[in-house]
């Protein structure tokens, strides 16, 4: 099945993702994130790098208030809502832009959710808690599903991945989210070695088989220190590359750090995708 979904609305924006490749924007508010841990954990600090973004041409953003690096540490979900409600309120406030919630907790969802998130980014797929496809469904929020296991033991790998994802739609669709209200996120560097790393990277395209829109969260991750053998404050380079395959690939949004540089990757790739057309 091919992509069918031409526009998603996310907050008060409706986005083409059909043939634009967008921009959500990070934002940890945490101490210990692996890139930018406890670099924007104050309001003030968080919100100048907000209106950096913006000016940079992010088209979203997505607020992180517990590091899911490797080994990472969880957190109570009241330490996870003070970190990120007080910000998206803000935000919120401040800037005309549709903001994420990157959690995988209902709790931490909600609040979120009603201090005016736009859309709740869950690394597990909605299967870390059963509660949260209908926290979700009822906000009439939009979400994205990312592809994550316990183990990765694979069969058959990019088959074994799509089967995951297919049980984190099902679930939405039970609980009544609908197709338009989703992005699908391939997972790289959770459950997955270095070479599959590269390879769903390599074949993001088999994904949209699936039916929804796709966004890749690849920048600065250990997918691209290992290859380059470089720590994660010299990996801007190879995060351009992902972000161009992301772009041939045509998805819908990539997850990115370095706002500038990739908005400026992404409108080369596409006038060359397109352009040629004309």
């Amino acid at each position: 099945m091919q992509d069918k979904i031409a526009a998603m609305d996310i907050g008060n924006r409706t986005f083409d993702v059909a043939n634009h490749t967008y921009i959500m924007g990070i934002l940890n508010v945490t101490p210990d994130s692996f890139s930018d841990g406890g670099k924007y954990d104050h309001i003030d600090t968080a919100l100048f790098r907000v209106e950096q973004m913006l000016k940079e041409g992010a088209d979203l953003i997505d607020i992180g208030g517990e590091s899911t690096r490797p080994g990472y540490q969880k957190i109570s979900e009241e330490m996870e809502i003070q970190r990120t409600v007080s910000v998206i309120e803000l935000i919120k406030a401040k800037f005309d832009i549709p903001v994420s919630i990157d959690t995988y907790k209902p709790k931490v969802a909600t609040a979120a959710l009603q201090a005016g998130a736009d859309l709740v980014n869950d690394i597990w797929g909605l299967k870390y808690d059963s509660a949260m496809a209908s926290v979700i469904a009822k906000s009439n929020a939009a979400c994205c599903l990312m592809h994550n296991r316990d183990k990765g033991n694979y069969k058959n790998f990019m088959e074994d991945v799509k089967s995951d994802l297919v049980e984190s739609l099902e679930i939405a669709k039970k609980a009544g989210i609908s197709c338009r209200r989703i992005l699908l996120d391939p997972g790289v560097g959770f459950a997955k070695t270095y070479g599959q790393n590269l390879e769903i990277i390599w074949k993001l395209k088999e994904l949209k088989e699936l039916g929804c829109p796709l966004l890749l969260g690849a920048s600065r991750k250990s997918v691209i220190g290992l290859t380059l053998d470089l720590p994660v404050t010299e990996r801007a380079e190879g995060t351009l590359v992902t972000t161009v395959l992301a772009v041939m690939a045509q998805c819908a949004f990539v997850r990115v750090h370095d706002i500038q540089e990739n908005r400026r990757a992404i409108q080369m790739a596409e006038a060359i995708r397109e352009g040629w057309k004309q």
